[in-house]
């Protein structure tokens, strides 16, 4: 199921989110999983995080998957946000990404976390309205690499 997912995403030359399920090689499913989350900051920036994926069981295909950064570090806070999210190409505009999205912040909740940022690039309008749907309300837009990035945070009560 995932490989499929992951060909889908391949072939549509779509956005590769969240970054984090590209990391390991999925063709050991069982030590994929075992190495999905992040357990302790890395040097390479990497915080403590926890990866969960969609599931549509009745078609027994993978919908998409978010990952949930445990605090922000410096790079976070400017453009990468507690919550990354990505939703197969062919299950986009169904209503799985505000869903996920919803998802992720009862599970910030449980991690201890009352304000929540989330970005998504300027042109991705409808991440920006899973985000908004979700409480999420515009703090401003920072440029990364060419592109403009919307900083969007919650407020989780």
């Amino acid at each position: 199921m995932l490989t499929e997912w992951k060909s889908d995403i391949i072939a549509n030359r779509t956005d590769l989110s969240p970054r984090k399920i590209w990391e390991n090689d999925f063709h050991d499913f069982e030590n994929y999983l075992r190495n999905l989350d992040t357990k302790e900051e890395t040097a390479e920036g990497w915080v403590p995080d926890t990866t969960l994926f969609c599931l549509d069981k009745d078609r027994n295909i993978f919908v998409g998957a978010v990952n949930i950064r445990h605090y922000l570090n410096d790079k976070l806070l400017e453009t990468g946000g507690h919550i990354g999210d990505g939703i197969r190409p062919g299950e986009r505009r169904k209503g799985y990404a505000t869903a996920m999205i919803g998802l992720a912040l009862e599970e910030c909740r449980k991690l201890g976390i009352d304000r929540v940022l989330i970005c998504c690039d300027k042109d991705n309008i409808g991440s920006a309205k899973s985000i908004q749907r979700n409480g999420g309300v515009l703090e401003n837009e920072v440029e990364e690499d060419g592109n403009i990035m919307q900083r969007y945070w919650i407020e989780l009560q």
